[in-house]
């Protein structure tokens, strides 16, 4: 039987640290995938909700989750997928998007979930923060993201696609 020595909320603190291994000046805290956490008599569970149902960097995150949490005592634990509801971009942190804007990322924008943002090109350059900008490609480097350029500054970009 274990005996947790360990809070929820020092447990949230410790997987605040853990990186996004696709995005890493976000942790996945600041994502908004970390749902829960159950503290339970045979160990830790950390529910966690993917960005994307079939995103690669999932076998990562659960590493280094478990990882992080041994090294600091808290075991043993698993990681546990949670698919519904699925992820919006709406979960992630104010603080995650003004990270991605610094790191040269367009942060999806809440207001442009409702309506088409390939269409109305309103996608704001991360780099000299024109509006004036166009889609290159619906797809970029991952599932999550569309690449753009700044007619102004003439520097590609990617957009954090909303969902």
């Amino acid at each position: 039987m274990v005996r947790s020595a360990h809070t929820k909320k020092e447990i949230l603190e410790i997987l605040s640290v853990i990186p996004d291994p696709e995005i890493p000046v976000v942790s996945i805290e600041e994502m908004g995938m970390i749902k829960d956490v159950i503290i339970a008599d045979h160990g830790f569970t950390v529910l966690l909700t993917p960005t994307y149902t079939g995103c690669p960097a999932m076998g990562i995150i659960e590493q280094d989750i478990k990882m992080t949490l041994d090294s600091k005592g808290v075991k043993p634990a698993t990681v546990k997928l949670v698919f519904d509801p699925a992820w919006t971009t709406d979960w992630m942190s104010d603080i995650a998007k003004k990270k991605l804007m610094r790191y040269g990322i367009a942060p999806p924008l809440h207001s442009s979930c409702n309506q088409d943002v390939f269409a109305n090109n309103i996608i704001t350059c991360p780099r000299c923060k024109s509006d004036d900008t166009v889609m290159l490609s619906r797809f970029g480097a991952t599932a999550c993201k569309s690449l753009y350029q700044c007619n102004d500054c003439k520097e590609p970009f990617e957009y954090f696609k909303c969902h």
